[in-house]
């Protein structure tokens, strides 16, 4: 793997993710409480061997540079000749941002030839999931592919939402449509579509060719599904690779977070008894920055459904975060939250440093970074509510509250207690 370099695409705009990406790129969003998006991909690299990485930023990148500055060159060793390097658009060979994902590795050809790979392995910088890239790039070599995809089985419903692809016997594409509705069906399971992850690993002589052609075709897209796969199918050898995750369950886990609601879902995949996610797998670590926070604390014991009692339960809950006296349900409780009493929260993601007030109560929610909700507040039971008051509410009912979001006027239920306002812990 030391002549393979690794591109990882993490400049989208994320706007589906809205309000989360308001203030960073999709790939920085924090995911699980500690983690960020884009730590998935990037772990996958590290734990791959993939020790040269080009990470190619573009719309609001401050967030996930800073994120990476602090936690993750210590992983890579130039005296070794390992590196990260975080590109922003450079405009070398163009004058405009990246006008897809093909125009992104284009404009960043001159640090691909300063590398001189043999092999280029490009990846999506927002997704989850654990992949082992020796294993495509060995399929890669043995099928003698100048470009092998890696692909995953999806419903046939869902098909039109991804690049699909249809393939032989012997593992050679035979055709590539990009989001179209009607996506060729598996042989034997004719209910699911094989659709393509991002995931591609190319030979750079055919990839430095395909680029430099691409890039004076006026009427493309530049990008990789729309226009450069599917014309490749017809003039080079194609391969599919099988998605085989690093979980060691039955069934492979990779999810797309580019909503609110396929985020949220994602992320209360997490919670449960026994997760398709393993977090906890020593064999393949997902690394991240952690800062100097002390372990969770929590506190006040009484008893009875309405006591004042610091606690939860089927969560995760993340060092820093204090429960005093609130409880917490099927929830994500990010790094440095405070749960003051009486509040309680219920299926919901909490991003660092929220603040819950005293008989506060939150459901189906998400809370981006340092809202402080006051107390009394209602969040998620009334989602016209919620829209009225300027919060968005997903289809699905998730209700998001944005960074530097102000309660302002919300109407507080009164509230009767024997302890003071002021919270001791």
């Amino acid at each position: 793997m030391r002549d393979v370099v690794a591109v990882v695409l993490a400049g989208g705009r994320g706007a589906r993710l809205d309000p989360l990406t308001r203030d960073r790129a999709k790939p920085a969003v924090p995911f699980g409480g500690v983690y960020r998006i884009a730590d998935f991909t990037l772990s996958n690299c590290v734990n791959s061997g993939l020790r040269r990485v080009l990470l190619l930023t573009q719309y609001k990148a401050n967030s996930l540079d800073r994120h990476v500055n602090l936690g993750w060159h210590r992983f890579f060793c130039r005296d070794l000749g390992e590196w990260l390097d975080v590109l922003p658009p450079q405009q070398r060979v163009d004058e405009s941002w990246y006008l897809g994902t093909a125009d992104a590795v284009y404009q960043n050809i001159y640090s691909l030839e300063k590398a001189a790979p043999r092999l280029v392995v490009v990846l999506a910088g927002d997704h989850i999931y654990k992949m082992d890239y020796g294993a495509l790039v060995a399929a890669h070599e043995a099928s003698n592919a100048d470009v092998t995809i890696s692909a995953l089985p999806v419903p046939r419903a869902a098909a039109s939402e991804f690049g699909t692809l249809e393939v032989d016997a012997s593992g050679r594409v035979r055709a590539f449509r990009e989001k179209a509705a009607d996506a060729p069906t598996m042989p034997d399971h004719p209910e699911l579509c094989l659709a393509s992850m991002g995931v591609y690993c190319f030979s750079w002589p055919f990839l430095l060719e395909q680029l430099q052609k691409d890039a004076h075709l006026s009427a493309s897209r530049h990008d990789f599904g729309h226009d450069m796969l599917p014309a490749a199918v017809h003039t080079h050898n194609v391969h599919a690779f099988p998605f085989c995750d690093e979980n060691r369950k039955r069934n492979a886990y990779w999810r797309d977070v580019g909503t609110i609601d396929a985020y949220y879902e994602a992320n209360l995949d997490l919670i449960e008894v026994d997760p398709q996610l393993n977090l906890y797998d020593e064999q393949w670590p997902i690394r991240t920055y952690h800062p100097a926070y002390p372990p969770p604390k929590f506190v006040f014991a009484g008893e009875g459904p309405e006591s004042r009692r610091g606690e939860a339960t089927d969560s995760l809950v993340c060092p820093g975060a204090i429960l005093s006296g609130g409880r917490a349900t099927r929830s994500i409780i990010g790094p440095g939250v405070r749960i003051n009493s009486f509040a309680r929260v219920e299926e919901s993601i909490l991003f660092e440093g929220v603040d819950i007030g005293r008989h506060a109560r939150v459901r189906r929610t998400i809370i981006d970074k340092d809202v402080r909700v006051p107390a009394g507040v209602e969040i998620g039971f009334d989602p016209e509510g919620d829209v009225a008051r300027g919060l968005t509410v997903s289809p699905a009912g998730v209700t998001v509250v944005p960074k530097g979001y102000q309660f302002g006027d919300w109407s507080v239920p009164a509230q009767s207690s024997s302890f003071s306002s002021h919270e001791t812990t």
